[in-house]
């Protein structure tokens, strides 16, 4: 592998810690661990192995976010768009909005999730398996004690037989090994051990364990009705959030593996169908621009567009609080409905 002379990096990377960690930083962060023995070799191992990373860094623990700040901080201001004396925005109200899709013609579907860590444990790239065990029975007894309203049923993955665990697969609900990316992290070590699946009783939240985070909480109902969507996820945040200790920092917010998703740590998105504006790449992506927003697959981050189906989400997560994040979202969703009804009118396709 052809790499960069004094850094192990390939020659072609492109990655955050690639342009920040200079050899002097390097030098000088190299000895460091972090309470629960994370290094900076252990951290930056992604970016290494896999030269096409965007960030190549992850967090083996809350504290690596203050032990790695000289190279982590430049990449978070730099990955997150920052302006100076920013900080985390508090703000998790229920909010009151009108469905934006009630004769379900362009929304297929609205999603919200949450990444939160517990504050006691490593990092999943940094757990031993019986810490993974201990995550799973802290939350596992967390959900137990959950208000009525909010309860449901927790899965195991290790108590599935293989066939029961593609079933979950099929519909959605369990998580597959991570990619070559976490794998190279360490966040794919021991799997299944100590990963399982909390579905409420109505299946609108449900709660992933161990995957990336600690906790994905996750709140998704077919239509365009966002905001009872948001309401009943924040529902369930507060509600762990009275049981569990968050990993938290006042001024970074959530703390995450990924340096990508502190703060809020809210990912906002709908499945629309946007026959005519596959067409005009450029209107969609100046919508999305302008409110915030960005375009992936239907199949999220890295996947194809397949049969017009888009998946919109939030591009801040950081410096901004959980209720604008959503209230782009509607306002820049609601802006793209107006401009595929406009193309369907003039294209005499109608909005079937």
């Amino acid at each position: 592998m052809k790499v960069e002379p004094g850094l192990p990096f390939h020659a072609s990377s492109r990655s955050k810690i690639k342009q920040h960690l200079t050899l002097k930083l390097y030098n000088a962060l190299k000895e460091i661990r972090t309470p629960s023995g994370y290094s900076l070799d252990q951290a930056i191992r992604s970016g290494i192995e896999n030269p096409d990373s965007n960030i190549g860094i992850y967090a083996g623990d809350l504290e690596s976010y203050d032990c790695f700040a000289p190279v982590l901080l430049p990449i978070i201001e730099d990955y997150h768009h920052l302006e100076p004396g920013w900080s985390h925005k508090p703000g998790l109200q229920e909010a009151v909005l009108p469905d934006l899709d009630p004769e379900q013609i362009f929304i297929r579907s609205s999603r919200i999730r949450v990444a939160r860590n517990l504050r006691k444990f490593p990092f999943s790239s940094n757990m031993t398996p019986d810490q993974r065990l201990a995550l799973e029975e802290t939350v596992k007894h967390a959900f137990k004690i959950l208000p009525e309203k909010l309860s449901g049923t927790y899965t195991s993955f290790t108590d599935l037989n293989e066939n029961q665990f593609n079933t979950l697969l099929e519909k959605g609900l369990a998580f597959r090994k991570g990619d070559r990316f976490m794998d190279a992290a360490g966040i794919n070590r021991d799997y299944p051990l100590g990963r399982g699946i909390f579905t409420s009783r109505d299946n609108v939240v449900r709660v992933w364990v161990n995957e990336e985070d600690h906790l994905r909480i996750i709140a998704q109902s077919p239509g365009g009705d966002i905001a009872n969507v948001f309401n009943r996820l924040i529902q369930m945040i507060k509600a762990l959030g009275d049981r569990l200790d968050f990993a938290f920092d006042r001024k970074k917010g959530f703390l995450t593996a990924c340096p990508t998703n502190i703060g809020t740590a809210m990912r906002a998105g709908v499945h629309i169908h946007l026959k005519r504006l596959k067409e005009n790449p450029f209107c969609l992506k100046t919508i999305t621009r302008d409110h915030h927003l960005q375009i992936r697959g239907t199949g999220g981050e890295k996947t194809a567009v397949e049969k017009a189906v888009f998946d919109i989400s939030n591009a801040r997560r950081l410096g901004i609080s959980a209720n604008t994040i959503l209230e782009d979202l509607y306002r820049g969703v609601q802006a793209i409905i107006q401009a595929e009804k406009k193309s369907r009118s003039f294209s005499g396709l109608g909005w079937g």
